[in-house]
């Protein structure tokens, strides 16, 4: 098992014991976060959070009603494709999909999942590599969401994409990169 493998397996475990009270309340100073530092900012694809990920049903819904526009992530063979928010179904990995046709514009905000993150801005996913080779000369601001207890020590590999923040339940970390 690598560095990242380890990583892997010690957060999924510590996100699984991370829940009720202390997990909605910690997802809503994501929210209240991630607002103050990007609602500014007009389009948005947001990964659909699915079991013990840090929520982004209520960001996904808080963005549409401020008008914004929202993009869900579907897996298309190895890479992943934005499309417009609206009428999902199961896809890759039992993950909520959207339907409609692929979107190749530029996105102001990728926020992107991650089980942990280090100093450097540099995210462990879950192996596959989507979200790097999405981000790969995106002209995007690449948003992290999780929890503090996500930020880890680890060895970035080659083909990471870094990110410019990180946004959890106790603030935002910015890693001084501009995109």
């Amino acid at each position: 098992m690598n560095g990242k493998d380890e990583v892997r397996k010690k957060l999924k475990i510590k996100r699984r014991y991370f829940s009720g009270v202390r997990r909605e309340f910690a997802d809503g100073c994501i929210l209240d976060n991630f607002l103050l530092a990007y609602e500014g900012y007009d389009s948005f694809l947001v990964y659909n959070s699915f079991a013990d990920e840090a929520d982004t049903k209520l960001l996904i819904t808080t963005l549409l009603s401020l008008g914004k526009r929202v993009y869900l992530p579907r897996v298309e063979g190895e890479n992943i494709v934005a499309v417009p928010y609206g009428k999902t179904r199961k896809g890759a990995f039992g993950i909520d999909e959207p339907e409609g046709q692929a979107y190749f514009g530029k996105i102001d905000v990728t926020v992107i999942p991650l089980l942990a993150v280090n100093e450097r801005g540099f995210r462990v996913g879950y192996g596959k590599g989507f979200y790097d080779r999405y981000l790969k000369d995106k002209p995007t601001q690449r948003v992290g969401l999780g929890y503090f207890f996500q930020i880890e020590n680890f060895n970035e590999d080659e083909p990471d994409e870094r990110l410019n923040s990180f946004v959890c339940e106790k603030g935002i970390y910015y890693y001084g990169t501009d995109t």
